[in-house]
Formats: structure tokens, C-alpha cells, sequence
């Protein structure tokens, strides 16, 4: 058999194949760039305590300045220490929810309606299956204030961070036997 004749090879062909690849990459990362800006705002859709709130300014204390004298003396007055900026705790923005973990038939209602009438918006109340070492406030990091707040407010003590299964937008209330 006598070899096959070499087809001279089309310049217009290769750059072709390699402007399919050019485009491929283009469109994954212009694919890329759309859902990062997708979960960028679906984050701050979801951020309902921040999003599109003014950021609050705090005003800044200055001392005076010290009057020179001849000879310096060291100065006895405590510097201030920064502080930590707290948001104000907002209960009619801040959602609850309240669980029954208990037999007593009704009583996420019961409490829902305390809390309701103390100005807390709550979302919701039914049971919880599983199990909780007390009567406990769960509040996401963000609103670790706001869950101290609300456990004031319904006589509850322990309050904790939030785990799973629990939603990390609101403060979630579970009632065991313990609570009164």
C-alpha cells in the first residue's frame, strides 16, 4: 500500500479551532463573573438588618490637647479606650421564632403572643423535636444583643448562639419543661 497523500494544513482551520477556544474561556469567565454577581445580591437580598441601611456614625471624642509647659509632667488622666460600635436593638425588625419542646399543648403560642406584645416580630411558633439542655434564646452573631433583649423580655436566662438546623436570620426561642 502506498501511503496517503499529505493534505497541506488550512492556516484558517487551526485559527478557527483556536478562536472556539478563545470564546469558550470568554464565556466561562463572563459565566463566572454573572453568579458572583448573582450571590452578591442575593446575599444582601437576604440580609434584611443591613442591606441598604445608612451606615450609623458614631461621633468621635477628642480630648483637649495639653498646654506646654516648662517642664513635661506625666499625666494621670486615663487615655480612652475605643469602643466597640453596639447597634441598637430593634425588636419590631428583628425576627423570632418559638418552639415547644415540651407536652404543654400551646405554649410557642402562648409565649409568640408575649413576645408579639413586647414589640418582637415574630414570624412564627410550633414544636421542636430533638433535644435542648434548657429554655433557651439562640441568636445569630449579629444579634447576639438583640437575643439578650428578648430574653429579658420573656424571662429567659440562658441565652446561646445559634446552631444547626436553626435559621441564622432571626432568634429562635425553644421552651422545655423548665420554662414558667
Amino acid at each position: 500500500m502506498s501511503p496517503s497523500p499529505l493534505r497541506p494544513l488550512n492556516p484558517l482551520s487551526l485559527r478557527a479551532r483556536d478562536e472556539r477556544g478563545v470564546v469558550l474561556s470568554t464565556r466561562l469567565l463572563a459565566l463566572s463573573i454573572s453568579a458572583v454577581a448573582m450571590a452578591g445580591l442575593v446575599f444582601l437580598a437576604n440580609d434584611p438588618d443591613e442591606a441598604g441601611r445608612p451606615e450609623q456614625v458614631t461621633p468621635a471624642v477628642t480630648e483637649p490637647s495639653p498646654t506646654p509647659s516648662a517642664s513635661p509632667t506625666p499625666s494621670s488622666t486615663p487615655t480612652a479606650k475605643p469602643t466597640k460600635k453596639v447597634q441598637p436593638v430593634k425588636p419590631a425588625e428583628t425576627y423570632v421564632v418559638v418552639y415547644n419542646n415540651t407536652r404543654t399543648t400551646g405554649l410557642a403560642g402562648t409565649v409568640a403572643g408575649r413576645a408579639k406584645a413586647a414589640g418582637w416580630n415574630v414570624v412564627g411558633s410550633d414544636n421542636w423535636y430533638g433535644t435542648v439542655d434548657g429554655t433557651t434564646v439562640y441568636f445569630p452573631p449579629r444579634l447576639k444583643a438583640a437575643g439578650k433583649a428578648l430574653g429579658r423580655d420573656l424571662g429567659i436566662t440562658s441565652v446561646k448562639p445559634a446552631e444547626e438546623p436553626m435559621q441564622f436570620d432571626r432568634l429562635t426561642v425553644i421552651l422545655t419543661d423548665d420554662y414558667s
